[in-house]
């Protein structure tokens, strides 16, 4: 151990920590904490950083969850996190400030003054909601103003709902939310982008639009009212909730500074096995652009955790010169073989 760490070069600032950890976890949300416990499960010795609240932690619950539906997400945090405790998972509450490759193929990460070594390296960031620049919207996301239906619209079923924004997200979002009401006003705030089609459908099926300049949110549960949506030279509206499609960008610029490939629409791109370009970096949950559920980000944290300690248990196996066999019946390899330049480094 002492002549991987002599090959470390010199840090910009800190201490390098002397042990190889396994796996490394950056982001504490539903998927970094599902690989978290499975890797741990696994007997993998495991250093989960955090970071901060979860992207959920302005709503008052969390839906859509088995046996959780209407969890506080501070409180499935909490319980996640001491599910960890019986096992070899170090919760640290920093986030990741560095990451690099060493020439040996394991990684550093920097946590704070300190450099942590480790085999494989998990990203489960997420991604950051690019609000409106609408005064008082802000202040209600998450109360009164939401992003899925699915996770808010039962809570305001059959009620005066509102969708904001304009063009094709929107009148996409516009129809679905319809389903949980048919009192939907669509707010453009300006020019709605919509193709002479598009504002057909909406009129077809009783969906209101409003194309005048937003002055800003009034109002919300917060204050035990309605919200109240101001434009400029008209009548307020009215509704219980308002549903948007925000841009988002990355939760974190480390994934792009390790030369992980991203799509055209900013998610880090990875394989069926969750695993990103650069060989040994894994990455989960909405920053690869998956659906934006809990559960589904629980899932691929599970999925990833089992990719990569399969990959260390072949690792280790054919380091003592053995290794697992096909039968004429098995089809294709469950995982990939570990990349030449990572055997050593995966033992």
């Amino acid at each position: 151990m002492a002549d991987s760490v002599a090959k470390l070069p010199p840090p910009r600032a800190g201490r390098v920590q002397a042990d190889l950890l396994d796996v490394v976890i950056v982001g504490a949300g539903p998927a970094g904490l599902s690989a978290a416990l499975t890797l741990g499960r696994s007997r993998r010795r495991v250093l989960l950083l955090d970071g901060g609240p979860p992207r959920n932690a302005s709503v008052s619950a969390g839906h859509g969850l088995l046996t959780r539906d209407g969890m506080h997400p501070a409180d499935l945090k909490a319980q996640a996190l001491a599910d960890l405790a019986p096992y070899d998972v170090t919760v640290c509450p920093d986030g990741a400030r560095e990451v690099r490759r060493e020439p040996d193929g394991a990684f550093a990460v920097r946590v704070g003054q300190d450099w942590h070594r480790t085999r494989v390296l998990l990203f489960a960031t997420g991604v950051r909601d690019i609000l409106p620049a609408v005064p008082g919207l802000r202040e209600r996301w998450g109360q009164g103003v939401f992003h899925c239906p699915y996770c808010d619209g039962w809570e305001h079923e059959g009620r005066a709902l509102a969708v904001y924004g304009c063009g094709q997200s929107a009148h996409h979002l516009a129809l679905t939310v319809r389903a949980w009401s048919d009192r939907v006003t669509l707010i453009c705030d300006g020019d709605p982008a919509l193709t002479p089609e598009q504002t057909r459908d909406l009129r077809r099926v009783g969906v209101r639009i409003r194309t005048e300049p937003v002055r800003h949110l009034r109002g919300g549960p917060l204050e035990d009212q309605p919200v109240c949506v101001t434009f400029r030279g008209a009548p307020p509206l009215l509704v219980d909730a308002v549903f948007l499609a925000p841009e988002q960008q990355q939760g974190s610029h480390l994934p792009a500074a390790l030369g992980c490939q991203h799509s055209d629409r900013g998610r880090v791109q990875v394989d069926e096995q969750q695993e990103t370009s650069v060989p040994g970096v894994f990455a989960i949950g909405d920053m690869t652009g998956a659906p934006q559920y809990v559960v589904q980000a629980a899932a691929a944290g599970m999925h990833a955790a089992q990719v990569i300690n399969t990959r260390l248990i072949h690792a280790a196996v054919q380091s003592l010169g053995a290794a697992f066999h096909k039968t004429p019946d098995d089809g294709a390899e469950v995982t990939r073989p570990p990349n030449p330049t990572m055997s050593s480094i995966l033992v």
